[in-house]
């Protein structure tokens, strides 16, 4: 499923519904898969995804979120997650057999 998300403190980080599906599903399983926009220039990193409630880590999520997708965080109160990388990724579609790379944590 597309999140929307940014790159915070080192982790990537992304909201959802309280009660959409995808909250749902990471509830009951946490395991999550995310990809980059551009498949012939992938990154694709595995992990599992845990809700956040860390004030500092909401603010500035909500703050850097408005800011980048021009959406009101006021008032802000939806899910957190911050996801743990297991494995990543990467490819360069034109240069496939001699680009591939995976990195683990």
């Amino acid at each position: 499923m597309v999140v929307w998300g940014l790159w915070l403190e080192r982790r990537f980080c992304f909201s959802t519904g309280a009660q959409s599906r995808k909250a749902r599903n990471l509830a009951a399983n946490p395991n999550c898969v995310l990809c980059t926009e551009q498949a012939n220039e992938a990154v694709i990193l595995e992990g599992t995804a845990q809700l956040t409630s860390e004030p500092t880590l909401v603010r500035r999520f909500a703050e850097l979120y408005q800011k980048k997708y021009k959406w009101d965080t006021s008032g802000f109160s939806e899910p957190i997650y911050v996801v743990t990388p297991r494995v990543a990724f990467g490819l360069y579609e034109k240069k496939f057999m001699g680009s591939a790379t995976r990195w683990e944590f």
